[in-house]
């Protein structure tokens, strides 16, 4: 006997058995595994790494890292911070930020503007050059470092898509024209102190009689020089080139002990580590708005140069480990004596332009910088400040893009006013303030957008393949079609009833409506009470309601509210290549189409014969309007219901004898409902036959909106039958006097 061992495992299906709960480890996995991708990044680099990029990723880095160099130093001038802070955090911020980012060619370290703002931000808190100062800037850093990193661990990279890329160019040019007025007084050599954009310039004009000679040649000659240089050969490193052309005419002629002003020399050291105040919670409080600020406009930069950079080398990004890279270099930058950057537009496009094939370009720029600070160090000490003064005045106009501003201009009203905002409140505000005030407007203008999407009316083409906003062509007078293009949230909700209740009042003939929801990728719960709000108000007038198209998300909303299985009806949900096939043949009146409407809106129109032009008859709106009476359905019901109100009323008749009712509508139309007293004579009837009316009584003539009566009335005051009057409004302005009673 072959004897089997069972394995005493329950089988979870039965009743009783007890299954593990790894639902939440699962959760827990997944949402942890995307944040170790992230942090993993550098191994996947150098592993996945081609050594056939080693050569021009090297000529690449080498080319950035001498345009670096003077950057550095000029950018931690800006924020009114030592040279060698530039330094440090040119080298951290270019290593951590290839490692951990996401662009292949995208160059992490000091910006202009950013500088600008750390300063901004800073001098209100403490004073500028002080050793507060100082480690205020690099705990600055850390804070925007931690911000961008639990950003990008968070999966938030989504969120630099809702601000305008007009915030950045107004706060660009914004700041443009701030460096440039700023290092006005280094430039010429004079001393002033102001503390706002007015002021400063007020100042410098009151001492220009206090330039300083040697050192407003120096600075005036490094931009001519500069500007020379890019001319004769735009691939020449013309900032390193004047910067060391200055610093031997300084040293040559000992103008540093004649006035002029040099940066000194820089320590040749390894980026320290710095002491930073971690636990002084007032301070993080005071800093807390600018690094905001900060984090939010370096996040904003890096991405919009990245992905233009993308753009040009196809390659695929991830925002959430561009923010990784950002948040870990700036930490970074602060605990190693430097302070907040971002990626910067010039050395990026430099580095692209130069053949840079991966992140390791930016290494290498950054580990030539670290050589030079040890083998060059000692020539800073005869660097004139005003030869980087002038470097900035320079950089300071590139960053005014005069071609993307007019484009902004004449494109769109909203991105103008944002760009306007935010550059004026750069120039005249707290910048930090400034900033945050462009990101909420874009914010406002984002929900602005969404919250007022696009709805309109539209028609078929000529060749009825295409529905169009055509607002100058006629439409059908009984199906209304409404194109809604956006979301159906509780933000946009309102404008789009609105709408849609407003086009029911403008039209009430049009008892139906065609909803295309193509573009309607959305809808929550209040959406759901629009859309049942819009069917009740179509019902109650006679009509109805019917969708085509909803997407798979708003199908499912549909089910989970019952919306479809108890009010609208899956029936009402059409196919887009047969919605108006089968509204035509199954709902709409052929009779209006043939009588009423003079034009083919619908392909399915083009085989129906049209009678407004019966044997010469005018059109309703050609009738002399002035040679027809009209009565209003009130007063006629009155006069129909009450025998002393016709003798009140000369209006109807002469006499006692109340009128006679017609009803010129088709016997379908008038069996669903009609006037009592009416009498049921069809229009081709009245048109083609010589029908006989008594010429003793009034003849009310009654159709569904009044277009039919006309030509009946004008149809018989050519054959000399003048006591013709027609009921204003026809059957819709007697239904909605609540006048019609149930006829079987």
């Amino acid at each position: 006997m072959t004897s089997i061992r069972q394995n005493h495992i329950r089988d979870p299906h039965k009743k009783g058995a007890k299954v593990p709960n790894n639902s939440a480890k699962v959760r827990l996995r997944r949402s942890i595994a995307p944040a170790i991708t992230y942090l993993q990044r550098p191994f996947t680099l150098f592993r996945t790494y081609d050594r056939e990029n080693l050569r021009p990723d090297l000529i690449a880095g080498l080319t950035v890292g001498v345009i670096l160099l003077p950057q550095a130093i000029a950018f931690a001038l800006i924020a009114d911070l030592p040279p060698e802070m530039g330094l440090y955090a040119a080298i951290i911020g270019g290593l951590i930020g290839a490692l951990w980012g996401s662009s292949n060619q995208l160059h992490t370290g000091p910006a202009n503007a950013i500088s600008l703002l750390i300063f901004a931000s800073l001098a209100t808190i403490t004073e500028p050059g002080s050793g507060q100062f100082i480690l205020a800037a690099g705990l600055m850093a850390v804070m925007v470092g931690v911000l961008q990193l639990v950003m990008g661990l968070a999966r938030l990279g989504i969120l630099v898509n809702f601000v305008s890329h007009s915030v950045i160019v107004g706060f660009a040019t914004g700041a443009g024209i701030l460096i440039a007025i700023k290092q006005t007084s280094p430039l010429l050599g004079i001393s002033i102190q102001a503390n706002n954009i007015m002021a400063t310039i007020h100042q410098v004009i009151l001492h220009l009689s206090d330039v300083h000679a040697a050192t407003a040649m120096i600075g005036i000659g490094t931009m001519v020089s500069m500007i020379v240089i890019r001319r004769i050969n735009r691939r020449l490193p013309n900032a390193l080139i004047t910067m060391i052309l200055v610093s031997a005419i300084v040293a040559a002629f000992g103008l540093q002990d004649k006035g002029v002003a040099v940066i000194g020399q820089l320590p040749a050291s390894l980026p320290p580590l710095a002491d930073l105040p971690l636990l002084n919670l007032d301070l993080i409080g005071r800093l807390s708005a600018g690094a905001l600020a900060v984090a939010a406009i370096g996040l904003v930069q890096t991405t919009a140069i990245s992905r233009s950079v993308a753009t040009q080398t196809g390659q695929r990004l991830d925002s959430n480990q561009e923010f990784v890279g950002q948040g870990l270099a700036n930490i970074t930058m602060g605990f190693f004596s430097g302070f907040a950057g971002a990626g910067s537009f010039a050395r990026t496009a430099v580095n692209v332009d130069n053949g840079a094939r991966s992140p390791m370009a930016a290494i290498f720029s950054a580990l030539f910088v670290l050589i030079a600070m040890f083998t060059l160090g000692p020539l800073a000490a005869f660097l004139p400040v005003a030869a980087l003064s002038g470097t900035l005045i320079l950089t300071a106009y590139g960053m005014i893009d005069f071609a993307e501003i007019q484009r902004i201009r004449q494109s769109n009203l909203g991105e103008a006013a944002i760009l306007i905002v935010t550059l004026i409140g750069t120039l005249f505000l707290d910048i930090q303030f400034a900033v945050l005030l462009g990101i909420i407007l874009s914010f406002v203008m984002y929900i602005l957008h969404t919250s007022t999407p696009r709805v309109h009316e539209v028609k078929p083409d000529a060749n009825y393949k295409h529905f169009l906003y055509q607002p100058e062509k006629a439409g059908c007078p009984q199906l209304g079609i409404i194109e809604i293009l956006g979301d159906l949230y509780f933000g946009a909700v309102h404008h789009v009833e609105e709408y849609i209740l407003d086009h029911a009042d403008n039209y009430p003939e049009q008892r139906y409506l065609l909803i295309r929801m193509h573009n309607v990728n959305d809808c929550d719960f209040t959406g759901i009470h629009m859309l049942e709000n819009i069917v009740k108000k179509y019902r109650d007038r006679g009509g109805d309601v019917f969708l085509v198209r909803p997407q798979y998300r708003v199908k499912q909303i549909f089910a989970t509210t019952n919306f479809v299985e108890h009010l609208l009806g899956e029936d009402h949900i059409l196919d887009k290549d047969t919605a108006i096939t089968d509204i035509f043949h199954h709902i709409l009146d052929p009779a209006i189409c043939i009588y009423e409407c003079p034009v083919r809106v619908f392909k399915e129109c083009a085989n129906l014969p049209k009678r407004i032009d019966v044997e010469g008859i005018p059109h309703e709106h050609e009738v002399a309007v002035d040679h027809l009476l009209t009565v209003r359905p009130r007063l006629l019901w009155q006069q129909l219901h009450t025998s002393a109100l016709i003798n009140q009323h000369a209006v109807i008749g002469q006499g006692l004898t109340p009128p006679l009712v017609v009803d010129v509508r088709e016997p379908r139309e008038f069996r669903q409902g009609h006037i009592p007293e009416a009498h049921s004579i069809p229009l081709a009837t009245v048109l083609s036959e010589n029908v006989k009316f008594p010429a003793n009584q009034q003849i009310v003539l009654v159709c569904r909106s009044g277009r039919r009566s006309r030509r009946a009335a004008a149809a018989l005051q050519s054959v000399g039958c003048t006591n013709v009057v027609i009921l204003e409004g026809g059957m819709l302005a007697w239904e909605a006097e609540k006048l019609l009673e149930a006829v079987d």
